[in-house]
């Protein structure tokens, strides 16, 4: 049964000549002094969501962007800064990109924000997927098997500094603690100082490949989806409840996953499709080149494959219901059917197209808010 609604914000800027035909994502470059607005959209969407009965807003680590798209590096900071101009709302981050992190420093940022928010940040990691960010702060992405392995030996490091009173793991990349003389005696383990109050610790990760699907379930990490088509979903929420279960976790279907779906509420889905069309085509003139599109071809296979140029309609995403659009009836009517298929699914995230105005994504808000959320009376 859906509960609880939230957002995606990734930190884009308010984008000028948007579409299939507007400027090039490679063209685009902004001063320094643009990248602020993205704080202050932050604050602002919050503060309405906050006020309109939402659940969380989520942001998006990223680096080096002079193209706009995704502003934010640093989302514990944010975050933590974000719950003291809100006051119930929860922030998440979606996600922190866990290999250009020494897991340490991640879990005691992390258990910082938990003590001085009240428990209303959310941590949510990532192996990372721009080469530009990842290579450039030192770890393996072009190298899949090698950014995998620093990926999961960081998650298990990440868990424990999380939890254990006591640290000493040894693996491959990370030997804790160092093997040195400490005030006349041989150090042997570490106490991370401070560690969150609120255990176990809620985290969340993507979920992108089966494989990750496995690692996630069988160790309580909770997966977020978002702007897939209805065939990947059905198939991601399979993965993961077998993959829970073979871990003794008893799942119903849809349980401990979110799933995110792009929006736009108007009078016909007709003209929602054409009033959102620019920004979905300007979401993928950016992220089509890294292979993130998730919609299925006629014959089921994922289409988008990292290099490609080629734009995908927002006809198929409508048709796969990764997009939602119409009246608000419309919406509460795939939703409705949403819950009866996915029995234990409790999160939706509305997906905020990247580049679309905050004027005009506040409206929605304030639609989906006041039409759609009260035939959810659990949230």
């Amino acid at each position: 049964m859906i509960k609880k609604f939230s957002v995606l914000y990734v930190g884009h800027l308010e984008l000028e000549n948007v579409g299939r035909g507007g400027t090039a994502p490679d063209a685009r470059r902004f001063p320094n002094e643009r990248f602020q607005e993205a704080y202050w959209t932050a604050r602002d969407a919050a503060q309405l969501m906050d006020e309109l009965g939402y659940w969380c807003l989520w942001t998006a680590e990223h680096h080096f962007q002079r193209e706009g798209y995704e502003v934010f590096p640093n989302l514990v900071l944010l975050n933590t800064w974000l719950a003291t101009q809100t006051k119930r709302l929860k922030h998440g981050c979606a996600f922190n990109t866990l290999t250009t992190w020494h897991p340490i420093r991640l879990a005691e940022d992390y258990a910082v924000a938990d003590i001085v928010t009240g428990g209303r940040v959310i941590l949510g990691i990532g192996r990372g997927y721009q080469t530009r960010e990842v290579e450039t702060l030192g770890a393996p992405l072009i190298d899949a098997d090698a950014n995998r392995e620093l990926f999961e030996e960081s998650v298990d490091l990440l868990v424990k500094a999380l939890h254990d009173d006591v640290l000493q793991p040894d693996g491959k990349h990370f030997q804790i603690p160092a093997r040195v003389p400490y005030r006349g005696y041989d150090l042997e383990d570490i106490t991370v100082v401070p560690r969150p109050l609120r255990q176990p610790v809620e985290i969340w990760q993507a979920i992108s490949s089966g494989r990750t699907i496995s690692f996630i379930a069988k160790r309580g990490i909770k997966g977020i989806t978002t702007l897939t088509g209805e065939l990947m979903v059905e198939q991601i929420a399979h993965q993961y409840r077998d993959a829970a279960a073979e871990a003794g976790r008893d799942l119903a279907l849809g349980e401990d996953i979110s799933r995110g779906f792009g929006l736009y509420i108007a009078d016909t889905e007709h003209e929602a499709i054409e009033r959102l069309r620019p920004f979905h085509d300007e979401r993928y003139k950016w992220f089509a080149p890294f292979g993130i599109v998730r919609y299925t071809d006629d014959k089921g296979q994922p289409i988008g494959t990292p290099g490609g140029d080629g734009l995908p309609a927002i006809e198929d995403g409508v048709s796969q219901q990764a997009w939602l659009c119409g009246p608000p009836e419309t919406i509460v009517a795939r939703l409705k059917e949403w819950e009866e298929h996915y029995p234990g699914l409790e999160h939706v995230m509305i997906h905020w197209a990247e580049g679309m105005p905050w004027s005009v994504f506040e409206e929605q808000l304030r639609v989906f808010a006041a039409e759609v959320m009260p035939h959810f009376p659990s949230s």
